[in-house]
């Protein structure tokens, strides 16, 4: 019997439209960047299925090092869909969560970057503050404030 197991998750990857402005967002959110490259050829098109690519990708790093944000943006080929704009209960969407000090004065912050509160902010039994929002470029972004450290896992 096989005894193999995951040993971290390295990173969550989103393809943006634009990578300075995406990098730019998660900077304002508390993330660093942890380096840029160009991956382009055709080994790359074996690994992700799409022939032979090239894409610029930005890694972002968490304050604690733990989570990584793969950027991704592609010049070849081109985006074929947009996912977007889809709510948030739609099948395969992906939405990033970050827990973060003071999420009302982030939201603040990241409305004059251009996004926008989903919904609004709410206070779930005293443990968390949350909120959606979408970032300039319709990227769905949850934030999370712990209130109180002893009772949230």
């Amino acid at each position: 019997m096989a005894t193999n197991k995951v040993l971290r998750m390295d990173n969550v990857g989103i393809v943006v439209e634009s990578l300075d402005e995406a990098v730019s967002f998660f900077t304002e959110i508390g993330l660093k960047l942890e380096g840029r490259a160009t991956i382009e050829g055709e080994w790359a098109g074996r690994v992700t299925g799409l022939g032979t690519q090239n894409v610029e990708v930005a890694m972002m790093i968490t304050p604690d090092g733990h989570s990584r944000l793969e950027l991704s943006q592609f010049i070849t080929p081109p985006v074929i869909e947009d996912h977007r704009t889809a709510p948030v209960n739609a099948l395969g969407y992906l939405r990033v969560m970050f827990t973060v000090e003071n999420v009302d004065e982030l939201v603040s912050r990241l409305i004059r970057h251009g996004a926008q509160l989903v919904g609004e902010v709410v206070n779930y039994e005293n443990i968390y503050k949350l909120c959606y929002i979408r970032a300039k470029d319709g990227l769905l972004i949850g934030l999370a404030e712990q209130l109180n450290a002893g009772s949230a896992k």
